[in-house]
């Protein structure tokens, strides 16, 4: 017997029901939470009781949204834009989101002034009160947009094999996937203070190679024998859209890997790449893999080698990541 709706929220409710994920829903709930019974939406509004949406429907719009679309588009001459179209609806989160961490740290700098400046005033209390109520508020509000891009940014990577990342700056994420760091924003979180997950704690492996790449199995297993041995292990990415580093970034999303994305700044002209492995070295990281490519990744394998890193340099022929300096010895052994 089918099922008629009259609302989408009741459809929601639906397929919420028949596509239970429990980690996901525990993802949900856990963000779409109501800090007070109160809410204040902006520095003008007054306080007003208005209930956060029910997770369970939004966790169910979402996944219909980006679900439908790869459904709906496939098999027919349309397919290629569905990764396009579902990029742009995770975007679109991403961006609102944002927006809202912008109106929360206004509010947050607002209140900081407001406990410095003590005054006894009733007018003061309750300002002080409302500006706190705005924070929450703000708060609740991208913890739930940001669960919502993390979701769609989810469905995004299973259903391309690519992991999302924005444009340009972070995406910070919950459990459900890898935290994509722009390094500007690591490397200002250590000098000064930031909010915490932009400056994850935890050994750096280095990460490069070429934008011409086809065998990801090779660079899967090799990355996972590093995270056996180092499990709190923090991936520093050169940040190219296709090739190894593509690859190394869908490898971290699939295992909860946070990345650090070191991306060029063009501004630097010639000199970008270089400045950028300066950079990227400078996070001294633990152990490197520096794959086949450019003269930028022999670049950076040599001052990773004067650092005296351990190092993996990997060509497309080889059978798994082992240190150059292992496979010199075994050169030596077999006589080479």
């Amino acid at each position: 017997m089918s099922k008629s709706f009259t609302n989408f929220a009741d459809l929601a409710s639906f397929v919420a029901a028949s596509r239970g994920n429990e980690a996901q829903v525990a993802t949900y709930a856990d963000a779409f939470i109501e800090y007070e019974e109160m809410a204040k939406m902006s520095i003008v509004d007054e306080p007003e009781s208005i209930d956060m949406p029910d997770p369970e429907q939004v966790r169910a719009a979402v996944e219909m949204m980006l679900q439908t679309m790869f459904d709906v588009l496939r098999d027919t001459r349309m397919e290629r834009y569905a990764a396009d179209l579902a990029w742009g609806f995770a975007h679109s989160f991403h961006t609102v989101a944002k927006r809202v961490e912008g109106y929360e740290d206004d509010a947050a700098k607002r209140l900081g002034d407001l406990a410095r400046t003590f005054d006894p005033s009733e007018n003061y209390a309750t300002d002080l009160e409302e500006t706190q109520l705005l924070c929450q508020t703000l708060q609740g509000c991208r913890e739930a947009l940001e669960c919502m891009r993390d979701h769609a940014s989810e469905v995004y990577r299973v259903e391309t094999g690519k992991p999302f990342s924005p444009v340009k700056g972070s995406r910070v994420s919950s459990s459900l996937s890898a935290s994509m760091i722009d390094a500007r924003d690591y490397l200002a979180s250590r000098a000064r203070e930031r909010r915490e997950q932009f400056n994850p704690e935890g050994p750096v492996v280095a990460f490069s190679g070429g934008q011409a790449w086809e065998d990801d199995q090779l660079l899967w297993r090799g990355l996972d024998s590093i995270k056996a041995r180092i499990p709190e292990m923090i991936l520093a990415t050169t940040a190219q859209t296709k090739g190894c580093d593509a690859i190394a970034q869908a490898w971290a999303a699939s295992r909860g890997v946070k990345v650090i994305l070191f991306r060029l700044d063009r501004k630097l002209g010639a000199k970008a790449a270089f400045v950028r492995n300066d950079r990227l070295l400078a996070l001294k990281p633990v152990e490197a893999v520096i794959c086949e490519g450019s003269g930028i990744q022999m670049n950076l394998a040599q001052k990773l080698r004067q650092a005296g890193v351990p190092l993996h340099v990997v060509k497309s022929d080889q059978q798994s990541l082992r240190p150059a300096s292992q496979r010199s010895e075994n050169r030596t052994a077999r006589g080479h």
